[in-house]
This record gives C-alpha cells, structure tokens and sequence, in this order.
C-alpha cells in the first residue's frame, strides 16, 4: 500500500511517499511562504508522480493558509484518484518525532500562530498521547503559564526567549515521518485552526 502524506501547515513544504510504511521518495525544505506554488511539483516529483492508494494532510494548527493550502490539494487528488484522505495534527507528528530522543516528563510542543500568539499542546514522555487540547496563547502569557524546561516546535524559540530561559528545540511536521503516527486515530481532512477566525461577520462584530 502506497500512501502519500502532504504537510504545509507550517513554513515547511513537506511531502513524501510512504510503501508500507517506508519512505521512497520525499521533499522538505523550510520555505517560509510560497507553498501554493511549490507544492503540485515537488508531488509531482515524487515517484510515479506521488500516485498512492490513500492521503493523509496536516490540518493544523498552523499557518492559516498553509493549512487550506494542504487540504484543498489534497482533497482534489483523493477526488481524482477515487481514494481515502485522512487527516492528522502538527502537534502530534511534531510530539511523535520530538520522543525520538526525549526522556522522562511529559514533551510540550509550541507551534508559531498569529498575532503574537503560539499555538500549543502537551503530550507524554511517549509523544503520542495527548493530555492537554490544542490551545492559542499571546506569547507572553504562555512564558508564565506553560512550565516544561524542553520546548519542542516551530514555536519553541520565540517562547524560550520571552521567558528568558529554557531550551528550545525547532523542529517542523516532516511527512517523512508519518509512520511515527500511523497507530493514531485519524482525523477528519478538516482545518484545525486552533483559535477563532480574524475575520467577523457584520452581525458578529455588532454583538462583541
């Protein structure tokens, strides 16, 4: 069984094609933006043109557009494929890879949101088992909160430098690594936004 897994939730553009499991061909690279653009050829470059028997996509939290990014092409191949999609979080697969060389204690895992906020969400020692929900925090609010010494993710940086200490390890979804969570639950190929949308209606703003 072929699977294609597609990650753009974050500043990485992220693919790879999975056979049973193994990685056999795959792209990632931090690109920052651009993801719309990149994304259909570097599948494309996959072998046999990233053609699998199943999908599975980040949908977040994350990078608001990179999210619809991901799922929107995704969604579009499973439909002209006539095949499965599924989903999956960037905190679990980020969790997943950070137990790789983690110790005891639970693993916290931080992803860069908008409007000076994080993104995050705690897991145990084995980085599949979440114990906490996904969660958008300013910055300097979750300094004060969120107590693990270890930060894992694209957040880790930003939240270690506003507590003024602490260790930060940056790592970003890589596709690649989706076999961490294959035993996981899948999730339904929707966004996960992590936070109430920028944008209000009329009637919304009316009311606030």
């Amino acid at each position: 069984m072929r699977l294609l897994v597609i990650d753009t939730a974050t500043q990485a553009l992220s693919v790879a094609l999975l056979e049973h499991g193994v990685p056999i061909g795959r792209f990632h690279e931090v690109v920052g933006r651009g993801h719309a653009e990149a994304l259909l050829p570097a599948i494309a470059a996959l072998p046999d043109g990233g053609r699998a028997d199943a999908i599975a996509v980040d949908v977040g939290p994350g990078s608001f557009t990179g999210v619809r990014i991901g799922i929107a092409a995704a969604r579009a191949l499973a439909l002209a494929w006539s095949i499965p999609l599924y989903g999956y979080s960037a905190p679990a697969m980020i969790a997943a890879k950070a137990a790789q060389a983690h110790g005891d204690g639970p693993i916290a895992v931080t992803i860069t949101g908008g409007h000076g906020e994080l993104f995050w969400q705690c897991f145990a020692a084995d980085g599949l088992c979440a114990t906490s929900a996904i969660t958008s925090t300013p910055i300097a609010e979750l300094a004060t909160t969120l107590c693990a010494d270890l930060l894992y993710g694209t957040g880790a940086e930003a939240l270690v430098t506003a507590r003024g200490g602490g260790t930060a390890v940056s790592l970003y979804p890589d596709a690649a690594d989706y076999g961490l969570i294959a035993g996981l639950e899948p999730l339904p190929p929707s966004p996960i936004y992590g936070r109430g949308a920028d944008a209000k209606t009329i009637a919304e703003r009316a009311a606030s």
